[in-house]
């Protein structure tokens, strides 16, 4: 830094703040009755959202959304475009206000990470919701067709859930932080690990309300569904770092990409690898698009020394 003059002390200084900005995107869980009403009717740009996401659908996303029911809402199909046109809605309408700061890094939890590529650009609007309807109704189908549940275990360590995944023959559906794992996989098989779950050392295991086993084996149809509706569809390079939840690193290759998405329906979401890779690159303020605070909590248990912000509706919008 010796010889440099107070401006380009100061440039340094702005480039190195503005490149600790970081988006985060929910995944399922997050859906509340009532999400992204105030966003419809006070942003021209989260409402043409909404409307597009109506026409690309062919069904009324708009008002399950706003009025519910919570039933349908919660439906695999229906809950994932809702997530994703969500996201979008928060981010368009920051971009409206002028105030959609200089985000250095995306990340999305599950779902989220499709909302996620979105916002980087790796597709546009209408593409990245035809791909999460179709990765929704796959996922559905392949819950109908299986008997799956998920459990999530508070506390104990990551090596004593795979001692106890292994010996319940269920996989590790996510790791979320530290002392949160979620086990998923066949509902009898989950049930027992529950059971189990204090002898391993864990404070609790309690069992989710989840239409299947996301994140599992028990996915495998939807997954190779999923591969073959991505095959012919074009992907840019994102134009900033997006962390995959496969591995918890940023990746850039479409080709790459694609096969992630594919590999994370059935694979184990490292949302605190992501979190951490993030980190590690500088990003120490997010912003949460997406209803609820879920992402802001999991981040607080993985470095208290980030800064979180939830935007999900339109008086968050303020920043």
């Amino acid at each position: 830094m010796q010889g440099l003059s107070f401006t380009q002390l100061a440039e340094i200084f702005t480039l190195h703040v503005d490149m600790s900005i970081g988006f985060i995107f929910s995944g399922q869980g997050a859906q509340a009755v009532g999400m992204g009403k105030s966003l419809y009717e006070n942003s021209a740009a989260a409402k043409q959202c909404f409307e597009q996401a109506n026409e690309v659908l062919g069904f009324d996303l708009k008002t399950i959304c706003f009025a519910g029911p919570e039933q349908d809402l919660t439906e695999t199909r229906i809950c994932q475009p809702a997530l994703y046109v969500h996201g979008i809605a928060v981010v368009e309408a920051l971009k409206e206000a002028g105030r959609l700061p200089d985000v250095q890094a995306a990340f999305g939890l599950s779902l989220g990470e499709l909302t996620a590529l979105a916002f980087a650009g790796v597709y546009n609007f209408a593409t990245g919701l035809k791909i999460v309807a179709e990765r929704g109704r796959l996922m559905q189908t392949a819950c109908d067709a299986t008997d799956g549940a998920m459990a999530s275990l508070i506390g104990g360590s990551v090596a004593a859930a795979q001692e106890l995944s292994d010996a319940c023959d269920v996989d590790i559906g996510n790791l979320n932080c530290p002392g949160q794992t979620v086990l998923s996989g066949e509902r009898e098989k989950i049930n027992v690990a529950v059971s189990k779950a204090k002898e391993k050392g864990f404070k609790m295991a309690v069992p989710l309300k989840v239409a299947g086993a996301y994140h599992s084996r028990l996915m495998q149809s939807a997954s190779d569904a999923f591969a073959e509706f991505l095959a012919d569809i074009p992907f840019a390079q994102p134009r900033m770092p997006v962390f995959a939840n496969t591995t918890g690193q940023a990746i850039q290759a479409p080709e790459a990409i694609k096969q992630s998405l594919v590999k994370q329906v059935v694979a184990t979401v490292r949302w605190e690898d992501c979190m951490r890779s993030g980190i590690d690159r500088g990003i120490d303020t997010l912003y949460e698009c997406g209803p609820g605070t879920i992402l802001a909590g999991l981040a607080k248990r993985i470095d208290r020394s980030v800064t979180v912000t939830s935007l999900g509706e339109y008086g968050d919008l303020s920043i």
